[in-house]
């Protein structure tokens, strides 16, 4: 429901021009703000500091490296997180670069993370299109679309 459906469907006495709010101020958000991690190595001294570091990786739109406690290390895509009250209660699950099994990783079992995979969104904001665009359009181009940039 917009946010103009909303105020016409309210149940209030007060008259609907009295109501109703200015769209654009209800329509606009804003956005999330990526940090550029690619290539970090986090110090997980302390459990927040681990909660920190596995948040921003799920958040990560690049591959991470996970060194276990038991020294194994295993890089991926971590696509979902588990937080408990504890870090033996929490995990991360990650998808192996190497093989198609999805595998969960207590936060507890976990040594060392580094972000060592490209973010592949990495500069793909809509201005940074348009300004490609534009650039494109300036010099005389005219088939201009969005095209797929090749991945690793």
């Amino acid at each position: 429901m917009s946010g103009t459906e909303h105020i016409n469907h309210s149940t209030s006495s007060t008259p609907v021009a009295d109501r109703v709010a200015d769209v654009d101020k209800l329509e606009v958000v804003d956005g999330t703000v990526h940090e550029a991690i690619e290539g970090w190595i986090p110090e997980l001294a302390s459990e927040d500091d681990i909660r920190t570091a596995l948040e921003k990786a799920f958040d990560y739109r690049g591959d991470v490296t996970i060194t276990r406690k038991d020294g194994t290390k295993i890089e991926g895509y971590v696509f979902d997180r588990r937080t408990g009250a504890t870090l033996q209660e929490s995990a991360v699950r990650i998808l192996p670069k190497d093989s198609s099994t999805r595998t969960a990783i207590p936060y507890s079992d976990i040594a060392a993370l580094a972000f060592t995979g490209r973010d592949t969104a990495a500069g793909k904001s809509f201005e940074a299109w348009m300004k490609k665009y534009w650039e494109k359009k300036a010099a005389g181009e005219t088939s201009i679309g969005i095209e797929a940039e090749e991945l690793d």
